[in-house]
């Protein structure tokens, strides 16, 4: 493959951030759409019980994951300003830093996982009668999180030299692997939510595999060499610094999903079953929105570092106004054809017309969403992680909880439940706006002083 490093210091905005972000928002959604297959298969093929087995595990999946996505995220950024200040050994440490500590942080994962699994299914209320096959599910996962947090960095090193289309490349192969992999072991071999778990594991393990070879065989400073990889205080430091808030960040949304997800189970197998297809459906314009905002992330990282603050600021005001465009069209798409699409999964009309009323309140305010990540991941990319990540904690996390033990234990209907999500983002996304606008009147004043 030819490698094409991204110019994003000079020349037009617009174009490159698309060309940045859409073959990312390609890769999350075909990674939710490989992900969905794990639930159409035993919707489909196994049943209700099983569908709502693996769709009970979503939160935990993605709080899991959603924590090193963001810490990776740290690495991007080091690289980003790195490449703009030209520093070749800053760049090689970040690197091979991000290697192992992403194995290591795997494997610590998988260990804790495996220990508190079961608590954590109880904690959400998952019934008894699906139980079973989402403790086998879980735990058959949890052994892939090294190779799961490997590929997230290795995809954040790619992608902090503008190149998404890589990684994109590695999924649609991994993908169509898990797919098959699937079919042969449920409809072939008989297995159920295990058989789609361990499908997931073997897949997750190519395209990892995928990236580390192709950054072996890079020409440039991501190059890796086996032998050098080792841990880096000088790098992880700021890595850390930078990756911790925005992880946490991610991880609030997991968090009170967890939340939300109890409150779900405890309306009855149907609604869980019809949340979990919606909920692989709608996650697709999220993709999109998160797409946009790691190019905010990852252009402003390297003009920062360039020190072209100007720059940055255009950035931030064209993604911004690209995502809300795009994330619009799309989630009106999305929800025009929510119906056929949620048959996919399960044909029971009970479960359709519940997965229509989540699929209304996500979709309808995505364009909300849209600008809390660019705000949040323009500020990630000045080093400025811990704000944003406070905001969202409060915003997020807070109003929604607050929500499940008020609004919904006064009212348990999964209607009273769906509508804490356009309320907690359009808060979250007012207050990050105004600490954006805050943060850059403050920078331009400390950097009239420093000058």
């Amino acid at each position: 493959m030819k490698q094409k490093n991204m110019d994003m210091l000079n020349g037009s905005i617009a174009n490159k951030i698309l060309l940045f972000a859409l073959p990312l928002a390609a890769t999350g959604m075909l990674q939710q759409l490989f992900n969905a297959a794990d639930i159409a298969v035993v919707g489909q093929y196994v049943g209700a019980n099983a569908m709502a087995a693996v769709g009970s595990n979503s939160p935990i999946i993605g709080l899991l994951v959603n924590g090193f996505v963001g810490i990776a995220l740290g690495a991007n950024v080091v690289i980003s300003n790195y490449t703009g200040q030209q520093n070749i050994i800053g760049i090689k440490k970040v690197v091979h830093t991000s290697i192992l500590f992403s194995l290591i942080g795997g494997v610590g994962i998988t260990l804790l996982g495996e220990i508190i699994s079961s608590p954590l299914l109880h904690l959400l209320s998952v019934p008894h009668d699906v139980f079973p096959m989402a403790l086998a599910y879980l735990r058959i996962y949890l052994l892939g999180m090294p190779v799961i947090f490997l590929y997230n960095f290795e995809s954040a090193i790619f992608r902090s030299q503008g190149d998404t289309r890589t990684p994109l490349i590695c999924l649609i192969i991994s993908g169509i692997l898990n797919i098959a992999l699937n079919l042969l072991f449920v409809c072939v071999i008989g297995m159920d939510a295990d058989g789609v778990a361990l499908a997931t594991v073997l897949s997750n393990l190519l395209s990892s595999a995928l990236l580390f070879i192709m950054l072996v065989r890079r020409k440039d400073a991501i190059k890796l060499h086996i032998k050098n990889i080792k841990i880096h205080s000088t790098v992880l430091k700021p890595i850390v610094k930078i990756g911790l808030p925005a992880g946490l960040q991610t991880m609030v949304f997991s968090l009170s999903n967890i939340c939300i997800q109890s409150a779900i189970n405890s309306l009855g197998s149907t609604v869980m079953a019809a949340s979990s297809a919606a909920f692989n459906i709608e996650i697709l314009a999220y993709y999109l929105v998160n797409s946009f905002g790691q190019a905010s992330t990852t252009f402003v990282g390297q003009n920062y570092g360039a020190g072209k603050i100007d720059r940055c600021r255009r950035i931030t005001k064209v993604t911004l106004a690209i995502n809300i465009g795009i994330t619009a069209v799309v989630s009106s798409v999305i929800l025009l054809f929510g119906k056929p699409t949620l048959s996919i999964f399960n044909s029971d009309p009970e479960i359709i017309s519940v997965g229509i009323i989540r699929l209304s309140f996500i979709l309808i305010p995505e364009a909300v969403n849209a600008v809390m990540e660019v705000m949040s991941g323009s500020m990630r990319g000045y080093g400025y992680s811990l704000v944003p990540a406070i905001i969202t904690f409060v915003g997020v996390c807070g109003i929604r909880i607050t929500w499940v033990y008020t609004a919904f234990k006064a009212s348990p209907t999964f209607l009273t439940l769906m509508i804490v999500y356009p309320v907690s983002w359009t808060v979250t996304a007012a207050v990050l706006v105004i600490a954006y606008l805050l943060f850059m009147k403050r920078f331009k004043q400390t950097k009239s002083v420093n000058t």
